[in-house]
């Protein structure tokens, strides 16, 4: 059997608990192993981070010079200045050097082919409004943007921006320069959310945007409804006449695929849309394969955002219906899905899909505050590993309720052993970053591997040509850019 891939590093961070007090991971449990998603699925496709030669972000500089090589940037003149737009959850991917050092990259091209020197980092982010500015720091974006790296937060100054639809808002630094570039992922994240639509304009409509607008997904249009909102803003005449082009690190669920860049973000929208369904769409309804199952969190992230697999966990929780089926009611966590739930943790209606059944239990050994988890723990049956852990959600103005609903541990030790006696399966599946696969018990990896040849399967004869379909997009014509 493989040993375990190495978890994520711990980081220090005001929002986790200090990488000192992780004394152990569960990945380091004797009846833990590890498989790639290439094993699992043959057809996944080849990535360049990382990379067994230990070159990946060479790589990575390598294919963002070449993708830059296509864009038109003649627009942007030596005396222009530039805004270079990028997203808080691209730094937790795979460590956070594969965008840090594709940002860097974005940056010199731009220098390089235009003259202009007046080159900004906006880099927004979440409910954590300092995340991002220890993410500028700890990758150097600072110094390499020569001093010109900025956290934006969705409570900055607005800027209102006339659309069809009406007055929606952004935010005033991302658009203070002559032209802006949109530097973002490709990875499908918050699929809960977006469903899958639009994905590469949604930055418009959140990380962008005034909390105001961007809570069009969250609270008032619900889950996909709202994706309208960013490709408005986009559309609108102040945003079209400073966007000068786009790039994207083209991610799948094993690492970096590459870069791709536009000068068209539609046209590239369809790209990302097909080859995210096509890498994403496997493991995700793969691990809706999954009958129970003990779940760990042990990443550098908020709890819905820790990943295996290059799925997060707030999937994992909506496993039990198809996510990327747009005939499907509302999944079973957003925001917008816990309106319907009363006071007593029940949900309101009957037609509320529940959460995934197949998760038993979870073991939070690592995960980070600021985001609002209480739901979690309160659907699903929660260990909190150390004392240290709890107060730092106990002092959480978004999680006071988090621990109410989850008991406490002294250590992993002791919290495993509960959890194999409690929730009666010796199935784990560990959400700790592994990268190129994911760290799972041995009784796990064997049920998955069962699944997966029909899985790989159905998702190409059935679901594939639905959810494009859904979309209106062909896998013909649909190029890599």
């Amino acid at each position: 059997m493989r040993k375990p891939i190495i978890p994520t590093a711990a980081k220090v961070s005001q929002y986790g608990i200090h990488p000192n007090l992780l004394t152990k991971r569960m990945a380091e449990y004797p009846e833990m192993t590890s498989v790639m998603v290439k094993e699992l699925f043959p057809d996944a496709p080849e990535v360049i981070y990382p990379s067994a030669a230990g070159d990946g972000l060479d790589l990575i500089k390598k294919a963002a010079v070449a993708a830059l090589q296509n864009v038109d940037m003649s627009m942007i003149k030596p005396g222009h200045s530039v805004n270079v737009l990028a997203s808080h959850h691209g730094f937790t991917l795979l460590g956070g050097q594969p965008y840090a050092t594709f940002l860097k990259v974005v940056r010199d091209e731009i220098e390089s082919k235009t003259g202009a020197t007046d080159i900004r980092l906006r880099a927004g982010n979440g409910l954590r409004f300092r995340e991002t500015e220890e993410y500028i720091k700890q990758y150097g974006l600072d110094v390499h943007f020569k001093g010109k790296a900025r956290c934006i937060a969705p409570i900055d100054e607005g800027i209102p921006i006339k659309t069809e639809i009406g007055t929606l808002y952004g935010l005033k630094s991302v658009y203070d320069a002559d032209w802006i570039v949109h530097a973002h992922n490709s990875d499908v994240r918050e699929v809960h959310f977006h469903r899958h639509v639009d994905r590469a304009v949604k930055p418009f409509g959140m990380s962008y945007a005034r909390i105001e607008t961007r809570s069009t997904y969250h609270q008032n249009l619900g889950p996909r409804g709202a994706n309208f909102t960013a490709r408005s803003i986009f559309e609108s005449e102040f945003v079209k006449s400073k966007f000068a082009f786009t790039a994207f690190l083209d991610m799948a669920p094993s690492g970096v695929v590459g870069v791709v860049a536009a000068n068209d973000l539609f046209e590239l929208n369809d790209y990302l849309t097909f080859v995210g369904l096509n890498y994403y769409g496997k493991i995700m309804t793969l691990l809706g394969e999954i009958d129970e199952c003990i779940v760990g969190l042990d990443f550098p992230c908020p709890v819905p955002y820790v990943f295996a697999a290059g799925v997060i966990y707030a999937n994992m929780v909506g496993a039990n219906v198809d996510l990327f089926d747009l005939d499907g009611d509302l999944p079973p966590y957003t925001w917008y899905t816990e309106a319907f739930y009363g006071k007593n943790g029940k949900p309101l209606i009957d037609d509320i899909a529940p959460v995934n059944p197949a998760v038993k239990m979870v073991i939070h050994n690592y995960a980070w505050g600021g985001y609002p988890s209480a739901f979690f723990s309160e659907q699903i049956p929660t260990i909190v590993v150390k004392k240290e852990q709890a107060e730092l959600f106990d002092n959480d103005p978004q999680n006071l309720e988090y621990t109410k609903h989850a008991v406490i541990s002294e250590n992993l030790d002791n919290a495993m052993q509960f959890a194999y006696k409690t929730a009666n399966t010796d199935k784990v599946l560990i959400f700790d970053g592994a990268i190129g696969g994911l760290n799972l018990s041995h009784s796990l990896l064997q049920l998955l591997q069962e699944k997966a040849p029909a899985v790989s399967k159905r998702v190409d004869e059935e679901l594939m040509p639905k959810w494009l379909r859904q979309r209106g997009i062909s896998s013909l014509g649909v190029k890599r850019k």
